[in-house]
């Protein structure tokens, strides 16, 4: 009886344990066994019917709604065409990540199920399974996969031209291309047919008027027929400005009253273009530059500061003009003003007047 009840003592001093290190949120029980599932945007994604050679992703959101800190150590899959790659593996409390889902579709067809294992070991080890499937059409197939343009300017359009192969069977073709972005249009030209498959270019376009950043879209092809009425197509493109500074936000650091320093700044285009003016916001007197007088696709411009003689934080914001751009380009420089400190003992240094 005594070691029965000894044994019972341990389990509940070991529950206890486990329930005080488990994730605690506001208003929820110290101990919950779906933590972990409940960070996450949804546990299951279904591609629907797709191309063959189609490049598949899914983004799903994973946000830590805890107080602790929260850490994913690895990812796995039940079968080689299903992927999950995260984007970043410790989260601090309320902050978020993404797992990018990807699935082949070169070397399968038909029906595919598949799990995708997230595991985490911190606060706790447990781990969170993400159901994934997809029809993979064999009657099908897109060459290339995807719209990939990798990285574009922003305000130029971009073209990109795909293969699409589908056996109707006689019976069934493509009748549409849409897009619901603005940002993106689609067109179908039927480019040959046969009793039983058609071929067709895809034109993809990405509009100038697209922001910067990521894009990822899709796509959508209609059919007239009844089992495989829409086909997605993925659209990725990273829009880049056509002219950027490095660094955008320049530290001088401390600086002694009167103290010169000088940091270049780097300004890139895509094609060889002249700065016109810089021009500073509020400053006279404090930051100077040289205008350059080239015409290049990339510019060192000597930012130098002089410090005032007075003590204080000194910053600005300067634009550069680019003939031929509408597009602002704007970096920020800052600095401290900070006195001599003077050791014990020692001369005093003497200022400049």
């Amino acid at each position: 009886m005594r070691k029965h009840g000894l044994r019972v003592l341990l389990c509940g001093l070991a529950m206890l344990v486990v329930g005080s290190r488990a994730p605690q949120a506001q208003g929820q029980a110290p101990f919950d066994p779906l933590w972990a599932d409940k960070m996450f945007e949804k546990l299951e994604h279904d591609f629907g019917i797709v191309p063959s050679n189609a490049d598949l992703k899914f983004r799903i959101k994973i946000t830590n709604h805890y107080k602790q800190v929260v850490n994913i150590a690895g990812v796995s899959s039940s079968c080689g065409c299903t992927a999950g790659k995260l984007a970043k593996n410790t989260l601090a409390s309320e902050e978020s990540t993404f797992i990018d889902l990807s699935m082949d579709t070169r070397r399968f067809r038909g029906p595919k199920e598949t799990k995708v294992t997230v595991t985490f070991n911190q606060p706790l080890f447990t781990s969170v399974v993400i159901q994934v499937k997809a029809f993979i059409n064999p009657d099908l197939m897109l060459n290339p996969g995807a719209a990939e343009f990798g990285a574009i300017p922003k305000g130029t359009d971009r073209v990109l031209k795909m293969a699409v192969s589908f056996n109707g069977r006689g019976q069934f073709s493509i009748k549409d291309a849409t897009c619901k972005s603005p940002n993106v249009a689609a067109k179908l030209v039927e480019a040959r047919r046969d009793p039983f498959n058609q071929q067709y270019e895809l034109q993809v376009t990405i509009k100038g008027t697209a922001p910067l950043g990521d894009l990822r879209e899709q796509v959508i092809l209609t059919t007239d027929d009844p089992n495989q009425k829409s086909i997605p197509v993925l659209v990725e493109a990273k829009v880049e400005p056509e002219y950027s500074v490095s660094p955008e936000l320049v530290s001088f650091g401390a600086l002694a009253p009167g103290e010169r320093k000088t940091i270049n700044i780097v300004v890139r285009g895509k094609k060889p273009f002249a700065i016109e003016k810089i021009e500073s916001e509020k400053t006279a007197g404090t930051f100077e530059t040289r205008l350059p007088k080239e015409t290049r696709d990339v510019h060192v411009l000597p930012l130098t500061v002089i410090a005032p003689k007075e003590e204080g934080a000194v910053s600005d914001e300067f634009t550069v003009t680019v003939g031929g751009s509408t597009d602002p380009i704007t970096f920020k420089a800052y600095g401290k003003v900070v006195a001599r400190v003077t050791p014990a003992g020692a001369a005093p240094v003497p200022q400049n007047p």
